[in-house]
């Protein structure tokens, strides 16, 4: 098990350390739309590709990205010790940001979706033991984002029976 984590480690390495070139030659020519797309899909590298952003700044500093987070919120961050902090962050990115552009409601389905994949590659980097657990409470943080990751898309009657289940 240990063997397949660092080979898929050292490919994403190699294949980041390929790309990186590129990627730093298009913060000068993308919108930020096009960057914030790229940054917000449901696969691994894409989601590597805003963690370097995240981690080195200065080359997007341009587009204005808004990089605050609270994490996950007043959920824990770190629930039964899984620690879900950078797919909170990312989330937060993809709210904020799309927030920003005026295009949050035709994206945060797609946002939440790269947050419930983030959350799941990272319970898969736990032991087989413990890896059930994290899987469950990744599906539970998914939806509570999905319904209520920001109030102004979630519907008056939804809010209303929320209110009904914990009265």
């Amino acid at each position: 098990m240990k063997r397949s984590v660092r080979r898929t480690l050292v490919v994403l390495i190699s294949a980041f350390a390929l790309l990186a070139p590129a990627v730093a030659a298009s913060a000068a020519t993308d919108s930020k739309a096009t960057v914030l797309s790229r940054w917000t899909q449901t696969t691994a590298a894409s989601t590597a590709a805003w963690n370097a952003a995240r981690l080195d700044r200065a080359p997007w500093a341009s587009y204005g990205f808004d990089w605050a987070t609270d994490y996950c919120s007043s959920s824990p961050d770190k629930p039964l010790g899984f620690d879900f902090t950078n797919a909170c962050w990312h989330h937060d990115f993809g709210y904020r940001n799309y927030k920003d552009l005026g295009a949050f409601p035709a994206n945060k389905d797609r946002v939440d979706n790269v947050f419930y994949a983030d959350l799941k590659r990272k319970c898969a980097t736990y032991s087989a033991v413990v890896r059930p657990a994290c899987y469950s409470l990744a599906w539970t943080y998914y939806q509570a984002v999905s319904v209520f990751g920001s109030l102004a898309s979630v519907s008056p009657s939804d809010l209303d029976r929320a209110r009904s289940l914990v009265e």
